[in-house]
């Protein structure tokens, strides 16, 4: 939306309104500059956004009212809309919202004793198709907005009053290709001027895109950095994550290294266990080799049903062998009860979907 906005000076200025949550603080008072506004406002507006949970200008009690019209004649918050809430048996819940352009996305949120885990998503869609995924089978849309990335939290903060106390980005769409945002958001997050999250509680989770994974060692905030490996080998892994063709398995670990000598951070690898197709004795001794090289934890994950893919699910029993093969090897390695099943919420089963 374009219009024009006449200033105190008598320059008439036309422009597009921005989403004032796409801003750091910092950006955000050199805006605040640019508009002949005093900077220290910018501390103000980030207290009624992220610890106040305000919507919009018209509350912002402690700035005066043509100041609080002038920003909203320039400024816009671009919040989400929730369209759906689904309750697992397991307690978990995932969300259904809809951005400014119809686009829809999914967040789920996971209780497990005193953590409460939300997923969050940074793309409408994807676009490397990890053959056991949905996320995506409709291809990639478009990138999720610094805003529309911290509206998940937001929402489910002040809107709904959830307790979250770890944050992942594992939902839809793959971070690091969405790096630029992604990166902003969680120095947003972290800020203490907005939601104060340590960066110990924050994970990205990455199929391997190598070059996000060197941007993130560079962040300067320790992150946790978590591998969505699901095999240890080049030929199995080109087939089930069509990404290792571009970087496989040999650049990726030796990126994770680097990652970890920089960051000071252990690794994490996920794996989805598939019956019959990644849960063989050689490869678990294949993934030890992996893990031990990289002195990473690996988080084993069943894996869930989705429509259209005929793979199977493992038992219980076959999550234990393949754990204790792990565990004779020396890896640090627990088995991730995958939870939300029931309502498509489990890994690797977040899809677009529109409300019937």
């Amino acid at each position: 939306m374009r219009f024009s906005s006449k200033f105190s000076s008598g320059l008439i200025f036309s422009m597009e309104k921005k989403d004032i949550k796409d801003f750091t603080i910092e950006e955000l008072r050199k805006e605040l500059n640019k508009i002949r506004e005093a900077s220290y406002r910018a501390g103000q507006i980030f207290d009624w956004i992220y610890k106040k949970g305000a919507c919009d200008f018209s509350g912002m009690s402690n700035m005066p009212a043509p100041l609080r019209d002038k920003l909203g004649r320039i400024y816009d918050f671009g919040n989400i809309k929730l369209k759906d809430r689904l309750e697992s048996c397991d307690g978990t819940e995932k969300f259904l919202f809809e951005l400014s352009d119809g686009c829809f996305i999914e967040t789920v949120f996971i209780s497990s004793g005193d953590r409460n885990t939300v997923c969050l998503s940074t793309q409408v869609g994807c676009k490397y198709a990890c053959v056991f995924c949905a996320s995506g089978t409709k291809g990639f849309i478009r990138n999720l907005t610094v805003s529309e990335i911290l509206g998940q939290v937001l929402f489910l903060q002040h809107n709904l009053g959830l307790n979250m106390t770890n944050f992942v980005f594992m939902g839809m769409g793959e971070p690091f290709d969405n790096y630029a945002n992604l990166s902003k958001a969680i120095l947003i997050m972290n800020s203490t001027e907005a939601l104060g999250i340590g960066a110990r509680r924050i994970t990205v989770s990455t199929c391997g895109v190598i070059p996000g994974i060197e941007k993130l060692k560079r962040l300067g905030i320790q992150v946790n950095l978590s591998i969505s490996l699901h095999a240890a080998d080049n030929k199995l892994r080109n087939a089930l994550v069509p990404i290792n063709k571009i970087y496989p398995l040999e650049k990726l670990i030796a990126a994770c290294k680097d990652y970890m000598g920089e960051a000071g951070r252990m690794i994490t690898l996920e794996y989805i266990l598939i019956k019959g197709k990644n849960d063989s004795s050689k490869d678990a001794a294949e993934l030890s080799r992996i893990a031990l090289d990289l002195k990473a934890k690996v988080n084993l994950i069943p894996y869930s049903p989705v429509p259209g893919k005929k793979f199977k699910e493992p038992s219980r029993k076959d999550m234990q062998e393949f754990k204790e093969a792990l565990v004779k090897h020396r890896v640090n390695a627990i088995v991730r009860e995958s939870k939300g099943k029931d309502i498509q919420a489990a890994c690797g089963q977040l899809a677009m979907r529109e409300t019937s």
